[in-house]
């Protein structure tokens, strides 16, 4: 054969096959999927100390991945549980059942916390109400669970968080395990018995470590602080502080300060924390082999101290400016190790958060900003005195809590009292409440169907059996509570407005600014798994995100 027709034949062949199995290579699932929930990260985040970050943090899922900019909560209220809930099963709290971190259960006549599970036992800790937790309260499915069964449960769940709401509820009820921080004088990533009798190997080397204890020094300025013109004067009224520290300024000696704030609880104030969730996560890739064969792995990972830095200092603070510029720095170590340790173009991320945030009403106060406080306290004593003068017993409202109140159906019943009735005078007495915006009865929401505004957050957020008689929303800018930090809760779009990455194999390029809402993640990250959808799904595939 001539040679120059050889070597033309030979390159031909050599391209054919080179597009094939890059296309193959394109086809295939993402080894490994890293859901990464930021707590509290308010969307402009990402613009307001964008010159901040490099180029390998948020700037290489902005860059690199797809930006989904006009994404939002669809429900209130926007709380941590809640929000994990939804974004791991693709609905919201009217299905999946977690209305709020800690809810009044009106069939067992108690407050209850999302995660609480009294029939498991702590496992890392002698603490043992620390580790009674479980994803039992959540009804429905997630995408995590979903991936389990698709896989025949060859594919692995692993979900980490300081929080350990943050780690059990992305995790699903099938995962292999779930890891939360026991701070206090201990410093150790713990589970419970839901998930295993005894901590594998990797956990106790890792708590062996003691990694904590490296965390406790001088929090100050990653940069020089007078380059952190992006956010308020460092002294300030509207910040919180840490006990013993006679003002919320820069640095904090966190050593000398653990006494008086927890011991390693300090920590989850701090940027340190989510340096030490990044240390669990990559030490759970290793240890999990997570990522190393056909079947795709899920790495569930909650940054939680954002949110216990926002609510001590607020979103305008140099603390949160600090906290988002050494998050940037802790994502870039862990998509280096991913890139080390599954490779680039095997795995799949999304970043999202749980919520976002309100500036400090009293901040926005001083700005001639309508917003304030309500005094819950005073509200819920003066609804009380209103029923019981107006129907003559004071046995009819059996809590309030969550901006909900709950009746007393037995009562009710036996007086012949008649529970719409009462909705509309508790509404009636309730607008005439300075900061009360709206107010929404249980008849409104199990009778009607809102397609949009206030109402149909409400409605979305409301369970039918579990939720509440009268639902009261404030006005916007307004939180109970005191006068320092920042907090959330409300379906106005400070709290609603969050963050939205995909990155990786299976993603395409760009961005939009079309609204996606949270339960969309869910149902595109199982279209690009080819997996079952969450059982009780209503969020559609963002089509544009995927390849």
């Amino acid at each position: 054969m001539n040679f120059t027709l050889f070597k033309s034949y030979s390159l031909g062949i050599f391209l054919i096959m080179s597009v094939y199995s890059f296309g193959q290579a394109e086809s295939q699932k993402p080894k490994l999927v890293v859901g990464i929930v930021v707590d509290q990260m308010r969307y402009d985040y990402l613009t307001r100390f964008d010159k901040h970050y490099g180029s390998e943090g948020f700037k290489r899922l902005e860059n690199e991945g797809f930006d989904c900019q006009n994404n939002h909560f669809n429900y209130v209220p926007t709380y941590t549980g809640p929000g994990h809930a939804s974004v791991y099963t693709g609905t919201t709290p009217q299905n999946h059942g977690i209305i709020s971190n800690n809810w009044y259960n009106k069939f067992e006549k108690k407050d209850v916390y999302c995660a609480e599970d009294t029939t498991v036992a702590s496992v890392g800790t002698a603490n043992n109400s620390v580790g009674q937790m479980s994803p039992r309260r959540m009804k429905t499915t997630t995408v995590t669970d979903q991936n389990r069964m698709h896989t025949q449960m060859r594919g692995k769940t692993i979900g980490v968080a300081i929080k350990d709401r943050g780690s059990i509820l992305p995790a699903g009820h099938t995962a292999n395990g779930a890891y939360w921080f026991y701070g206090a004088n201990e410093g150790r990533f713990v589970t419970s018995t839901y998930y295993m009798e005894n901590l594998p190997n990797w956990v106790n080397e890792f708590n062996n470590k003691k990694k904590p204890e490296s965390y406790m020094k001088v929090w100050d300025t990653y940069k020089p602080i007078k380059e952190y013109i992006e956010s308020g004067s460092d002294l300030n009224d509207f910040e919180g502080g840490f006990r013993g520290k006679e003002t919320a300024t820069f640095p904090y000696d966190l050593k000398e300060l653990g006494a008086t704030n927890g011991g390693y609880d300090i920590l989850k104030t701090t940027p340190y924390g989510n340096s030490l969730t990044t240390d669990f996560a990559i030490a759970a890739i290793d240890g999990e082999d997570l990522g190393k064969d056909a079947d795709t792995d899920f790495l569930a990972v909650s940054y939680s101290c954002t949110d216990y830095v926002g609510h001590n200092f607020g979103v305008n603070s140099k603390e949160i400016q600090d906290t988002y510029i050494r998050l940037d720095l802790e994502l870039a170590r862990l998509f280096k190790a991913l890139d080390q340790k599954v490779g680039k173009g095997n795995y799949t991320v999304f970043l999202t958060a749980d919520h976002a945030a309100v500036n400090v009403p009293a901040y926005l106060t001083s700005l001639k900003i309508p917003s304030g406080y309500f005094k819950g306290s005073e509200f819920n004593k003066e609804l009380s005195a209103f029923v019981a003068q107006k129907y003559g017993r004071d046995d009819l409202i059996e809590n309030i809590s969550n901006y909900q109140v709950f009746f007393s159906y037995e009562v009710l019943a036996n007086e012949n009292i008649n529970a719409e009735n009462l909705q509309k005078d508790i509404k009636h007495f309730a607008l005439q409440y300075n900061a009360v915006d709206k107010v929404y009865t249980r008849a409104q929401m199990e009778q009607g169907a809102y397609e949009s505004g206030i109402a149909s957050l409400v409605q979305k957020g409301f369970n039918q059996k579990r939720s509440g008689d009268v639902f009261i929303v404030l006005d916007p800018g307004y939180l109970s509570g005191g006068g320092t930090g920042s907090s959330h809760g409300s379906a106005f779009s400070y709290d609603t407005h969050v963050p939205l990455l995909f990155y990786g194999n299976g993603i395409n390029k760009g961005k939009t600014t079309q609204k996606t809402v949270i339960p969309d993640i869910a149902a595109t990250i199982s279209a690009l798994l080819g997996i079952e959808f969450p059982n009780a799904v209503t969020g559609d595939v963002i089509s544009e995100v995927l390849k």
